[in-house]
């Protein structure tokens, strides 16, 4: 349930290159309340300007280079447009080599990492609020290899690096602008400003608001479904539950949420869902506690990717059999978000590295006959839980954690066991217990317990024992992409560790990953 191309809201078109970090434009402008969408180049095309009519262009980053042959470039017409066009690092080369300028590759001009810019003679709109510090320059961070050699026509200087001379330049007259550096990463730190500034300078008032977006997906759900029965896949996990508020204030009783317990969840995790949705909402709720099948298909497993597709498979036919019990369902409802739909920019025509395969109900719509309704589709996760408060569902259930699919099983390296399992819950319990009495909870991205597939040596008591070694993991991040691990103080572990000894029988040492993502990933496994 895609609501692009929507006449009420005003639209920026992000037309991507393949930068690793398109999203973050996407996420900036989103937060000064600019509905944008992110397309590939490819997709691009005069007739598409055209139906999109964007008030607004951003070209982004990307890892071609401009002086190759057949590489990528937009539509000539989009600088016939009339609109005003901001071209980042890769953006900036194509818009001048386009346009009538140079660019080039020679040893010595590339530039990668933090630099620093200081303004030329000319202050502009696009700068305000920048070079506002006693040493009269702005940190941003550099990330090419060519360098513009010559303007193109129109176009003037109105900030530089000692590596890049034309770091800002822009041609006032057709409101043309481009930089060298990413304003978009945290590492420009006044990125922000500068952007807010483009898209002010375009007209945008900031109409795109969670209250806005609420009504408009209940007025698109009901028009979509009609008096059609409704599915939901309900995890309990924040996406599916804001889908599934949502949906319910839309159609009602039309909507019924199917909640598998696949006996990998958290300690008293189940009986929450249950008790929200059921009780608290008045839900239809089809609690399917199909625990025994899934521990016992796992049973003896230790490869992670096969764990995977063990849970993904056994889920599909368990929601099968359960949302057949329904009857007459037209519709399956998920929480996928815009990070999952946004078309990925491929420059050898083959597809991406697949990390890890994600589980999710991929190929159940067709296997079962049903429309997807998807109504967070165009959300970045910070904004579902913008949604979730406007819905009114807890703040404490809205911050809630991510929490995998596959659930407890990835957290656990090796072969699954039930003992294995329920020493993982208890001592992820008292971690997360000991983050929230610490005041840290909505500090950290994402925090969990690995219970590690080797035991060791201990001393409690007067006794010799040999028990489970755990790993803590805890991380900050803004969407999952990257993340740092949380420095949590020697005082905070020790006492972490302590509590977990003395409290999870069948763990005997404590350990903290201080890994990034990447090269980690955030989950184990």
């Amino acid at each position: 349930m895609a609501m692009q191309h929507d006449p009420d809201h005003q639209r920026l078109l992000i037309m991507d290159f393949g930068s690793q970090v398109t999203q973050l434009i996407a996420r900036r402008l989103r937060e000064l309340n600019i509905y944008c969408e992110i397309h590939p180049y490819q997709k691009v095309t005069a007739q598409f300007l055209a139906d999109f009519a964007p008030m607004a262009v951003i070209l982004s980053g990307g890892p071609a280079s401009v002086t190759d042959e057949n590489s990528p470039r937009p539509p000539a017409e989009l600088f016939d447009l009339g609109v005003p066009v901001l071209g980042i690092c890769y953006g900036q080369q194509v818009m001048m080599q386009m346009l009538g300028g140079r660019v080039e590759r020679r040893d010595g001009s590339a530039e990668f990492g933090r630099a620093h810019v200081t303004p030329g003679a000319e202050r502009i709109d696009l700068l305000t609020g920048w070079f506002m510090d006693a040493s009269g320059r702005e940190q941003v961070w550099m990330s090419h290899g060519d360098h513009v050699s010559a303007l193109a026509p129109g176009f003037a200087v109105y900030a530089t690096s000692p590596g890049a001379p034309f770091a800002v330049t822009a041609d006032l007259d057709r409101r043309f602008y481009a930089v060298q550096f990413h304003p978009e990463v945290h590492h420009t730190p006044n990125g922000r400003t500068l952007l807010e500034n483009f898209v002010r300078d375009a007209g945008f008032t900031g109409d795109w608001t969670m209250a806005a977006y609420r009504d408009e997906a209940i007025r698109l759900i009901r028009e979509q479904v009609g008096d059609a029965k409704v599915i939901c896949g309900l995890s309990g996990g924040v996406d599916s539950s804001v889908a599934a508020v949502l949906i319910h204030e839309a159609i009602g009783d039309q909507l019924t949420c199917v909640f598998v317990d696949h006996g990998l969840l958290r300690e008293g995790e189940a009986e929450q869902v249950v008790t929200m949705f059921r009780d608290h909402y008045n839900m239809p709720l089809i609690h399917a506690d199909e625990q025994e099948l899934f521990l016992s298909e796992l049973d003896g497993v230790s490869d992670p990717e096969t764990k995977r597709k063990i849970i993904g498979r056994l889920f599909i036919d368990v929601f099968q059999k359960h949302a057949a019990e329904v009857g007459g369902a037209k519709f399956l409802a998920q929480g996928t978000l815009y990070p999952d739909v946004i078309e990925s920019v491929s420059f050898s025509g083959g597809p991406s590295v697949t990390i890890k395969s994600h589980h999710n109900v991929g190929g159940l719509p067709e296997k079962m006959g049903l429309k997807l309704v998807e109504p967070l589709r165009e959300l970045f996760k910070d904004e579902v839980r913008s949604l979730g408060h406007e819905l009114g569902l807890p703040a404490s259930f809205i911050g809630r954690h991510p929490f995998p699919g596959p659930g407890l099983a990835i957290r656990c390296p090796g072969e699954i066991t039930r003992e294995k399992l329920a020493i993982l819950r208890r001592a992820d319990a008292v971690y997360i217990d000991q983050i929230r009495k610490h005041g840290l909870y909505d500090e950290i991205w994402q925090a969990f317990v690995a219970i590690l597939p080797v035991r060791t040596v201990g001393v409690m008591g007067d006794g010799r024992t040999y028990d489970f070694a755990c790993a803590l993991r805890a991380v900050t991040s803004v969407d999952g992409m990257t993340a740092d691990y949380y420095p949590f103080s020697h005082d905070f572990l020790g006492e972490t560790a302590t509590r977990i000894i003395n409290e999870v029988k069948g763990i005997n040492r404590v350990t903290y990953d201080i890994t990034s993502k990447p090269p980690g990933t955030i989950e184990w496994e």
